[in-house]
Order: structure tokens, then C-alpha cells, then sequence
């Protein structure tokens, strides 16, 4: 077996109704005045209200930060963090979905350690010590909660992406409660953007263990058996809990064996067209699927096994167009749009996106199958 090391969150609570406990959970890391980074959605919808009741019957003190944006800007998030400083605080929260998470990760370490967004931008360059971070997810879907990630937008529309074990929250909070209310689209993007982290997970060239291996099938099992019943009829808590375990099984597995082609290929969707960073990867999953049949057959075939019990004994290639027919089925049946004109790209701009593809080379360098400009190009056709 070849060596190999993994990491995550040191301390996950799985609980219904788990976020009223959210004050003797912070005074556990020995903080008095938290910092909630959220949206405001979630306020309005008085998602937050228990976590926030919860911090107050603990006597601890809270600075509510709600201005997070999806694909979080620059600005919004330096604005957080300035906030953070200016508040004095000694814990922070994240408390949404992923962009929630992903700003509260670098709001954590820079108001500890103030050091400049592009000095860090890539693997291992943040340095020094964040402030206690906590966890909570809305959504089942990023797997933030459990990975080293924070995904920024620049001014020029360019994800950008910060990657350091500093970004490993204290503390991983499950509740889901929290996600009953969530809507069906919403519930079907994050659902598929966490399928595809166990997919491409499993099949990365970079960093796949055993471990990994594990989670991401333990996680499509999940996710696939769940999602559909989640979107049409989301209020069983149950149903809603193996979503949020799916989706941090996928989380632990694509922080430690790291996603590729379908995200690299999404990224500049999210980047120039603003699109949900779940559309935007399940716009061109199928496409990509396709694409790496040949050098991913037989792995997709272990997935295929894992979630298609009756096509067990037949042979690699059976099972693995199976699986991808499994997959594209139900990605069609999300209440979304399910190409890229539907969603408002213009064909004109696939050029220019399949460049932008290019420059991603962080991630296509784990995909099973060498990806140049002309492929990315034919991906976006094909999905178009």
C-alpha cells in the first residue's frame, strides 16, 4: 500500500437540534465574544435564531456579520474580516452554506494574523495562528465543514483558492434542522456538487488512499439513495441528515484526494456568469463523465457497483456506462436548468471559458485524463 497521509476536522457533532447547544459548544473552546458569519437569507428566514439564543443563554457575546455573497468577493470578504478585528472577537461562526464557511475560514485567520489575500492564493502559504472556528452547514453540499479550502471571486472573475490545514475548523456542527426549510433547487444544486466531490474524489489521480476511497463511496451510497426524496419532500429530518453526513463524507474524502476536471470547469461559469457553484458542476458533469470513460472505467465501475447493486457482476464496461447513465438521469430530474443556454451562456464565450479552464491547472492535474484547451472546449460544446 502506498503511504499516504490524512487530515480533517478534529471534532464533528452530528445532532438534531445540535446548533441550541452552539453556546456551550463555543465556551468548549473558551470564547466570550463570537463572531456569526452568515447571509441575509438565513437571518430573514430566522434560520439562525436558536444558534443565536443558544450563544446568549451562554452569556457569550455575538457580532452578527450577514453581508456574505455567493462566490464571496475580495471585498466582502475583507469587509468581514475587518468587522471581525473592530469587534474584538475571539471565536468566529460560520453559519450557511458554502461561501458562509469559506469566508469564515479566512476571517478566523486573518484577524488573528492579518496577511495579504495574495500572498496566500494556493497550497501552504498561509502562515501563523486563526482564531477558534466553528462550523455549521445549511446546505448539504460543499462539505466546507470538513476541508482546508476557501474559494475566493477576484476583481478580474478568477476563483481563487486558499488551501491550508490552518483552515481546519475546531469543530464541525451538523444539525439538520437547520436544512428543512431549505428549497428544492437549492437542496438538488449543493446535493449534486456534493456527488461530484465523492466522484471526482474517488477517481483523482493525486492523493487517492483508502481512507478517502472509503468516505467518497460511503458518500455517493448516501447522496444518490437521498437526494431525489430530499427534493421533493424535504422535511424528514432523517432524510435530511444522511444529506448532510453525505455530503461530509464527500467533504473528508476531496480534502484529502482533491477534485478536478468537472470543478476546473465550472469555476469560470461561477466566475463570469455567477452561476451557483452546484449548477455550474452539474452543467457539465455529464460531459466530463463521458470524457473520462476511457482512462476512469474501471473506477466508475466500483461506483457504479456501490450504487447500482444489480449491475454487480457484470463486467467493468457495463457497469461503468451504467453508472454514468445513473448519474446524468438523475441529474436530469433536478428542478434546474440542465444546460448552459439555459442558464444564460452565451456560445460565443465558450472560447474564452475553455482559456479560463486552462489556467486551473491545480485541479486538472487530479483529473484521470489529460485535459487541453480543445477538450475543455468540446466539454462546453457538449454541454451547451
Amino acid at each position: 500500500m502506498s503511504q499516504f497521509t490524512f487530515e480533517t476536522s478534529p471534532k464533528i457533532i452530528c445532532e438534531q437540534g445540535g446548533a441550541r447547544r452552539l453556546g456551550e459548544i463555543a465556551r468548549g473552546l473558551g470564547a466570550s465574544r463570537v463572531f456569526i458569519v452568515t447571509d441575509h437569507g438565513l437571518v430573514q428566514a430566522g434560520v439562525i435564531n436558536g444558534a443565536l439564543a443558544a450563544l446568549a443563554e451562554s452569556g457569550v457575546e455575538v457580532t452578527l456579520f450577514s453581508d456574505v455573497l455567493a462566490d464571496p468577493p475580495v471585498a466582502s470578504v475583507l469587509a468581514a474580516v475587518a468587522a471581525a478585528r473592530a469587534a474584538g472577537v475571539d471565536a468566529v461562526v460560520g453559519l450557511g452554506g458554502g461561501s458562509s464557511m469559506d469566508t469564515a475560514k479566512l476571517v478566523a485567520l486573518l484577524a488573528r494574523t492579518p496577511q495579504p489575500l495574495d500572498d496566500i492564493y494556493g497550497i501552504g502559504l498561509a502562515r501563523g495562528a486563526r482564531l477558534p472556528l466553528i462550523q455549521v452547514p445549511t446546505t448539504a453540499g460543499t462539505g466546507s465543514e470538513v476541508t482546508p479550502i476557501s474559494i475566493l471571486t477576484t476583481l478580474t472573475h478568477e476563483k481563487k483558492g486558499v488551501v491550508s490545514p490552518l483552515l481546519y475548523p475546531d469543530v464541525a456542527l451538523l444539525d439538520a434542522e437547520l436544512t428543512l426549510g431549505l428549497p428544492p433547487a437549492i437542496t438538488a444544486m449543493t446535493g449534486v456538487d456534493a456527488m461530484v466531490h465523492a466522484i471526482e474524489s474517488f477517481t483523482s489521480r493525486v492523493k487517492k488512499n483508502p481512507l478517502s476511497d472509503a468516505l467518497a463511496i460511503k458518500a455517493l451510497k448516501l447522496l444518490y439513495a437521498n437526494l431525489s426524496v430530499a427534493v421533493t419532500d424535504g422535511g424528514d429530518p432523517n432524510v435530511r441528515e444522511n444529506m448532510l453526513l453525505g455530503s461530509l463524507f464527500a467533504g473528508m474524502a476531496f480534502a484529502n484526494a482533491p477534485v478536478a476536471a468537472v470543478h476546473a470547469l465550472a469555476y469560470p461559469l461561477g466566475g463570469h456568469y455567477h452561476l451557483p457553484h452546484g449548477l455550474s458542476n452539474s452543467l457539465v458533469l455529464g460531459p466530463v463523465l463521458e470524457f473520462n470513460r476511457t482512462a476512469a472505467s474501471a473506477l466508475y465501475a466500483e461506483l457504479g457497483r456501490a450504487i447500482l447493486p444489480e449491475q454487480y457482476s457484470a463486467g467493468d464496461d457495463a457497469v461503468a456506462t451504467a453508472f454514468i447513465a445513473a448519474i446524468r438521469k438523475l441529474v436530469a430530474a433536478m428542478p434546474y436548468p440542465q444546460r448552459l443556454r439555459d442558464a444564460g451562456v452565451t456560445e460565443a464565450d465558450l472560447p474564452q471559458l475553455a482559456r479560463d479552464v486552462m489556467n486551473i491547472q491545480r485541479l486538472l492535474v487530479n483529473n484521470p485524463r489529460d485535459v487541453a484547451y480543445e477538450d475543455a472546449l468540446a466539454i462546453y460544446q457538449a454541454a451547451y
